[in-house]
């Protein structure tokens, strides 16, 4: 079959695999800093699984270094209050997330992750983006990149990103089959509902901890909740967990009325069961025109919150990186040195807080409640801020100066 991505005179081209968070993200900051993107997506439809997430403060901050902004603010509900509480509702500590964003001066914003894509999509829409094309592998041809798909598609372009998942086909080839997958040690259930406690105030996210578990309140707005639940069990047996709403509700039996009420409200069809998993940290991501970004490069567990964000800032720093360049391969080497340490530092601290706040048994439970208890202020600020505030892109080749670009909300074309 034929071959698209055929350099435009004058222009240089891009080609984004996958057309999840980071890969529209991707598509819209490489456009802003003029190149012709194309997106491939291996999916018949683009469609958002029905859970939430949190846009922090550090993800909005990198957009505006491109001069994006997503209006995010409109569409989900900016966190006010973060509360940690133990699985009998008492309060263990209010966390200073939105202390720390007033002081930065962005906010974070809660939101489902269908109204994030659509909003990716809006500032998208002139980036023609291809579905049902599953890559396979790609070549790289002289100082280009070419992507194979499952089809006998090609495309062609200056260069290539690979924004694929954590089953990324890129990544594959770079490291070769049989690459470790860590487990998380729990399963994971999701869902979001139509929702009004009088125990969950709006703008507010609440997390409880209990033996093993955890449950978690995320008022994504106009009246929606997105909410998640963690239980410890071995990949063998939450593989192949089929319990639906009601074994959901069995495990969080005896806990406060305003989790329980959350999943008895939801669809069942709305609630989804995940094992969640992340790799060992990689380098490099790339060779020569080809790059990963996102879970691709760097998959991580969900407890900071950082997933989306992460892939958000890959995005914004890879597309200052190539944008003076004198060659595309070597902006992708400067991004990805650029990337490296901050990215590895949040998964291994999302892997650590993940197994800390998982903790099981009387007296591990008892020490993480206390140690978080009776941390000093200070030390918490100090332990959050570092994720929520995004460093910079770094020294970026050709460029007068590393600059953080413009300030959030200085709008752009990719503002819609």
């Amino acid at each position: 079959m034929g071959s698209t991505g055929a350099k435009r005179p004058g222009g240089r081209t891009a080609v984004v695999v996958g057309a999840g968070i980071g890969g529209l993200t991707a598509a819209v900051a490489l456009r802003q800093v003029g190149f012709d993107v194309e997106v491939f997506e291996r999916a018949p439809e683009l469609r958002a699984a029905g859970f939430g997430l949190s846009v922090m403060s550090n993800a909005t901050a990198a957009l505006a270094t491109v001069d994006i902004d997503l209006g995010l603010e409109k569409r989900g509900r900016v966190m006010e209050t973060y509360h940690v509480k133990d699985h009998k509702g008492r309060l263990i500590r209010e966390f200073p997330f939105p202390e720390i964003t007033r002081r930065i001066g962005v906010p974070c914003v809660c939101i489902s992750r269908a109204d994030l894509l659509a909003a990716l999509l809006d500032a998208a829409a002139d980036i023609p983006v291809t579905l049902n094309a599953a890559a396979e592998r790609f070549e790289v041809v002289g100082d280009r990149a070419r992507v194979h798909f499952t089809d006998g598609r090609r495309a062609e372009a200056d260069l290539l990103v690979g924004a694929d998942g954590f089953n990324s086909a890129i990544r594959r080839q770079l490291t070769g089959p049989g690459e470790t997958v860590r487990d998380s040690g729990y399963i994971a259930w999701l869902g979001i509902t139509e929702y009004s406690h009088p125990r969950f105030a709006p703008g507010s996210v609440v997390h409880l901890w209990g033996d093993g578990m955890r449950f978690g309140l995320v008022d994504i707005g106009r009246g929606r909740l997105y909410w998640w639940g963690t239980k410890n069990m071995p990949y063998a047996e939450s593989s192949t967990w089929s319990g639906g709403k009601a074994g959901v509700l069995d495990a969080y039996s005896g806990w406060p009325d305003e989790v329980r009420e959350a999943i008895r409200v939801t669809p069942p069809a709305d609630l989804l069961t995940l094992n969640t998993r992340d790799r060992p940290f990689l380098r490099p991501w790339g060779t020569g025109p080809v790059t990963l970004l996102g879970d691709a490069a760097h998959p991580m567990l969900t407890s900071l919150g950082q997933g989306s964000a992460m892939a958000m800032e890959d995005a914004a720093v890879l597309a200052r990186h190539v944008q003076h360049a004198p060659d595309v391969a070597g902006g992708l080497r400067s991004y990805e040195a650029a990337r490296y340490d901050r990215t590895q530092m949040i998964v291994e601290a999302t892997r650590s807080i993940s197994e800390f706040e998982q903790s099981q048994g009387p007296l591990r439970r008892r020490f993480r409640d206390a140690y978080f208890r009776l941390m000093p202020h200070r030390t918490l600020v100090g332990k959050l801020e570092p994720a929520l505030t995004f460093p910079g892109a770094g020294a970026v080749p050709g460029a007068g100066s590393p600059g953080a670009g413009p300030l959030p909300g200085a709008g752009g074309r990719a503002g819609r």
